[in-house]
């Protein structure tokens, strides 16, 4: 606090809040995509609360793999109402201001939630390697013990990251450039419009979001390598029949998440693509946090009991 009342004595250019563009400047897009994200938001929050009141609910789902997919649920309703309600304001506001202050917690709060999501994924992986190559040896290995260090360890790599990131913007001055072409306060979209020297800031912000990705992305190819090495050595209709039921629902999100991913900061520094990221930024920050309830309870046989257990409940 003491750092940012001397920059801004320092310097009279200092700019105090930000406009974020949204999506679009076409006005008569605005009630349409309005609706849509509305629809969006209302099944996010629904679709993820409601998994993780039933998991917590029913004993039969205090299990390793359900204990990963309710921390997956309450980071995707955490990280969705970081940004939405602001994006939604945008589409009635002629100017959708965000201050200074509360660019930099957006953006924090952004970091933590996707760099968490992204090693929970990773560590949900390495659940499904143990369930199918290590059978007899899985209630031995995923302990409650080493579940909670595991997600403890996720959260705590996200939160540095966070911390890294976010923090590495208070060295930079934005002049009179306070306009941001994005739904959102993101890291290259916010520095983009800085007026100081950002080679530092792009360095380690390419540093810290690549080898999270890198990182996270071998772990994951390496686990689904033995595990599909393990189906092999399996009868063909038994072996992917498995694979398909406990492995399906994870690859598709990783997918969704990292391929989205990858489309949005893997690409050429140009204004053109400024566009182009945004559109492919909504796969991982809209779309995957509203179908992972649906992708991890549609096909899910302990999920359909839980869910008739918890309305005979109900009922009774």
């Amino acid at each position: 606090m003491l750092h940012m009342k001397q920059i801004i004595m320092e310097n009279d250019s200092f700019v105090s809040e930000f406009i974020l563009m949204g999506l679009t400047e076409q006005p008569e897009l605005q009630l349409s995509l309005f609706v849509l994200f509305l629809i969006n938001y209302t099944a996010t929050v629904t679709g993820n609360l409601s998994l993780m009141i039933l998991i917590f609910l029913n004993s039969n789902l205090h299990t390793p793999m359900y204990f990963f997919i309710f921390n997956l649920s309450f980071i995707d309703f955490c990280y969705s109402y970081v940004f939405t309600p602001k994006m939604l304001m945008r589409f009635f506001l002629e100017k959708n201001t965000i201050s200074f202050r509360g660019c930099m917690t957006q953006l924090f709060f952004f970091c933590f939630f996707v760099n968490s999501e992204s090693y929970v994924l990773t560590t949900m992986a390495y659940d499904r390697y143990v369930a199918i190559c290590k059978p007899l040896l899985y209630k031995t290995i995923m302990v409650p013990r080493i579940c909670c260090l595991l997600m403890f360890v996720s959260y705590l790599i996200g939160f540095a990251s966070a911390m890294i990131l976010t923090g590495l913007m208070f060295r930079l001055n934005f002049c009179n450039n306070y306009i941001i072409n994005h739904y959102m306060c993101d890291i290259f979209p916010v520095i983009q419009i800085s007026c100081s020297d950002t080679y530092v800031n792009e360095l380690v912000s390419s540093a810290v979001v690549g080898t999270g990705i890198i990182l996270c992305c071998l772990l994951i190819l390496m686990s689904y390598t033995l595990i599909l090495f393990n189906i092999l050595n399996m009868s063909p209709g038994k072996g992917w029949y498995k694979a398909l039921g406990t492995c399906g629902s994870h690859i598709i999100t990783v997918s969704l998440f990292y391929g989205s991913g990858l489309l949005a900061y893997v690409k050429p520094s140009s204004a053109e693509t400024v566009g182009q990221g945004k559109f492919f930024s909504l796969f991982y920050t809209f779309l995957v946090p509203m179908l992972n309830p649906l992708i991890y309870s549609l096909q899910n046989k302990d999920v359909k009991v839980a869910v008739k257990k918890t309305l005979k409940r109900i009922s009774n």
